[in-house]
């Protein structure tokens, strides 16, 4: 509850008491009389309070993901340890066995990987020389066709062409006819060398130049078959290095399920079976190993009322006090608030849990009662009263009695927020001045 309800209970019991004290019948009377009190600044602190126990902010009960026989455990109940540490491990020989043997095989894999693509280069080069090959023998089968073609037809026509017109000459002359015999076969050579140089002057030479344009050809189209093929290697020498890494990356996981480290710097609170036993697998039943605690870390579950939940929000300071440690001083903050409520005794509560650090060699220990003051509302150096110097006017206004030299006088004020002991003053008054506070006591 807020102080202020706190107080406001209290001062009805007083308010009941004086009321019995007043009884005709007998009892205490009561007294009123003055007291003077300086306005002073200060801070203020408006806080909702809840009540729980003190757990274990970070424990976990640690277990192996694998089944298998425990080969060791390093630790013992108390031991401190740090996160990282080896508390646990599984009989590790087939694994560490099957981890070498991936090992090895992405080694190969790797290498042929590196040997497929120097056969790609190879190929490309192969390729490349090829190509030139054929450019080569396609030139010179086109050097051997000018030098077997262009001169030699030139002759012959000329050749043909005398013959034709010497023949001609014989006609004109009317020669006699051994002449005309004789011209007539000068044609008939002329015109058949020209038609053999012309129509099939594929000389020996050039049918070997063209034979090996048919072969460079034929070479360049098989070099580039096997550059397909040493790029198709290279694609499959891939997957294999990929295949051989995610059984290795397996391997490995799978090791490593068969060790327990400490996720973090704590103590091992419990052992929860020995070396040598035989764990199954999680699939078929979990089997906790160790249970490990952070004793620096804890968090205090706390109930608070729903009328107080209204202020209370993340992040918020807290103070803590534990019933059996009065004197350790504790603070923290809000770290979680319940969305759902709950019911005790007719009275709605929400869980709310407050987490701080814990100084070393404190004594606190998990399960210890304590309550939370939630400061929700929090101003400093503000000009203060005691809730007691405030009364109101006819007019329900908030007012005080300033003491002004040797008399009192009524001021109206602008309060503030009031923790049920001290009220902030907003406008007023000074810091100095004094004020008149009610007192009540009991005479008999």
């Amino acid at each position: 509850m807020r102080r202020w309800g706190i107080v406001a209970a209290l001062l009805m019991v007083l308010f009941l008491a004086s009321a019995t004290a007043c009884n005709p019948f007998g009892g205490d009377e009561e007294e009123i009389s003055q007291r003077l009190v300086e306005v002073v600044r200060g801070d203020l602190a408006l806080t909702v309070s809840g009540s729980g126990n003190i757990e274990i902010a970070d424990d976990v009960d640690l277990a192996f993901d694998i089944g298998g026989r425990i080969a060791r455990i390093n630790v013992e109940e108390g031991d401190n340890v740090a996160a990282g540490n080896v508390l646990a491990k599984l009989d590790t020989t087939d694994l560490e066995l099957t981890l070498a043997q991936a090992r090895v095989t992405l080694t190969q894999a790797e290498t042929a990987l590196t040997q497929a693509k120097v056969a790609v280069i190879q190929a490309t080069l192969a390729v490349n020389s090829a190509n030139v090959s054929l450019r080569t023998a396609r030139h010179n089968l086109d050097e051997a066709r000018d030098l077997y073609t262009w001169p030699p037809i030139n002759v012959a026509r000329d050749n043909l062409a005398d013959a034709e017109a010497f023949l001609q000459y014989v006609l004109d002359r009317g020669l006699s006819a051994e002449t005309l015999l004789y011209a007539q076969s000068r044609v008939d050579a002329a015109k058949t060398t020209l038609d053999a140089m012309v129509y099939s002057y594929d000389t020996e030479e050039v049918a070997i130049k063209k034979m090996e344009v048919t072969v460079a050809e034929e070479t360049l189209a098989l070099r580039q078959q096997s550059l397909v093929y040493a790029q198709q290697t290279v694609e499959y020498a891939r997957q294999s290095v990929a295949y051989a890494q995610r059984s290795l990356e397996h391997s490995q996981q799978q090791l490593d399920k068969a060790i327990i480290s400490a996720p973090f710097d704590g103590v091992v609170a419990k052992l929860h079976t020995k070396e040598g036993g035989i764990i199954p697998p999680p699939t078929l039943a979990a089997t906790a190993i160790i249970h490990l605690i952070d004793p620096t870390t804890m968090e205090l579950n706390a109930e608070v009322d729903e009328i107080d939940m209204p202020g209370v929000d993340l992040n918020q300071r807290a103070i803590i006090k534990v019933d059996a440690l009065p004197d350790l001083p504790l603070e923290g903050k809000v770290t979680f608030i319940s969305p759902l409520s709950k019911e005790e005794a007719g009275v709605v509560l929400y869980d709310v849990t407050v987490s701080t650090d814990i100084p070393q060699g404190s004594g606190l220990r998990a399960g210890m009662s304590a309550d939370a003051d939630i400061v929700i509302e929090e101003r400093n150096n503000i000009l203060l009263v005691p809730d007691r110097a405030i009364k109101q006017d006819s007019e329900g206004n908030p007012i005080v009695k300033v003491v002004v030299g040797e008399e009192t006088e009524e001021r109206t004020v602008v309060i503030g927020i009031s923790d049920g002991f001290d009220t902030e003053i907003v406008e007023g008054l000074r810091e100095g001045e004094t004020v008149e506070v009610e007192i009540r006591t009991r005479s008999k």
